[in-house]
């Protein structure tokens, strides 16, 4: 029988823990938000870490820039909350304006308080297997991962999708636990590789954002199956994996809803908590 990986119970275990860490360490934490512009989608993640942040006890606080504001004044913003002792964590909110490259922005905020664990230094650290604050997205999946009490070592895991948030560093800490790692991506697809590489995988990562990209035929049986993608299919959000088809061949599954996702602000909190260690 399947199992599903649900983030949810994941989270609310990890959030007492986050919970005694604040309360013990008698401080105020503190994250500082800051969102360029207006974006629903934005608001909508935004209220979600809000809404954590106070039930974690952590002092959450949005700072909002117009449309206008060029990427210099950002980043003078960015650097005057890098100098705050008060301040313990910065995050950027996405999507930033068309006029701004995140990629550059996230190099300003300081290592110690980049909460998105999107700094060069942080994913440097992971390159050394020194990693410390890990992207949001990849400790969600490595938290899930470790609920399976799976064996890494040895075992062939195949990555779909080879983005900076996602695959890249998700394969550097899966190759840390000696996994025979394989990354694809759409160079594989237009190869015509992508079902072979899938077919093979004990460990299937799917992060690419289409609907139904892996077929569930394609899973090898017994496979853990990890659902990164999240689309809107009509009224339905589905993820990138064919679910129903999937579930009958894997050993753990996550469902899209309510597997990554629910994970993923909870790794923000905890990687604050880092932060203020540091």
């Amino acid at each position: 029988m399947v199992k599903l990986l649900e983030g949810k119970p994941l989270a609310e275990k990890i959030k007492d823990t986050i919970k005694q860490k604040i309360l013990g360490s008698g401080k105020k934490v503190y994250l500082a938000s800051i969102q360029v512009g207006e974006n629903p989608a934005a608001d909508s993640y935004i209220k979600s870490q809000k809404k954590n942040a106070e039930l974690l006890g952590i002092n959450y606080q949005l700072h909002k820039l117009g449309n206008q504001t060029t990427e210099g004044e950002l980043v003078e913003y960015i650097e005057k909350l890098n100098h705050d002792p008060a301040v313990n964590g910065i995050i950027v909110q996405m999507p930033l304006p068309l006029h701004m490259d995140y990629k550059k922005i996230s190099g300003f905020i300081s290592a110690d308080k980049d909460v998105e664990g999107m700094h060069p230094a942080n994913m440097g650290k992971i390159v050394f297997g020194k990693a410390g604050i890990i992207p949001c997205t990849v400790n969600a999946v490595m938290e899930l991962l470790n609920a399976t009490g799976l064996e890494f070592a040895g075992k062939e895991v195949v990555i779909v999708g080879h983005s900076e948030i996602v695959g890249k560093p998700l394969s550097l800490l899966l190759l840390e636990k000696l996994a025979t790692v394989t990354v694809c991506h759409i160079g594989t697809s237009k190869a015509g590789k992508l079902e072979e590489h899938v077919r093979r995988a004990e460990v299937l990562i799917v992060a690419v954002g289409r609907a139904g990209l892996i077929k569930g035929e394609w899973i090898k049986e017994g496979a853990v199956v990890i659902d990164v993608g999240i689309n809107r299919v009509g009224d339905k959000i589905v993820g990138d994996v064919e679910f129903d088809e999937a579930q009958k061949r894997a050993s753990w599954i996550t469902p899209v809803p309510g597997g990554v996702g629910p994970l993923t602000v909870t790794m923000l909190m905890r990687n604050l908590v880092e932060a203020a260690k540091l």
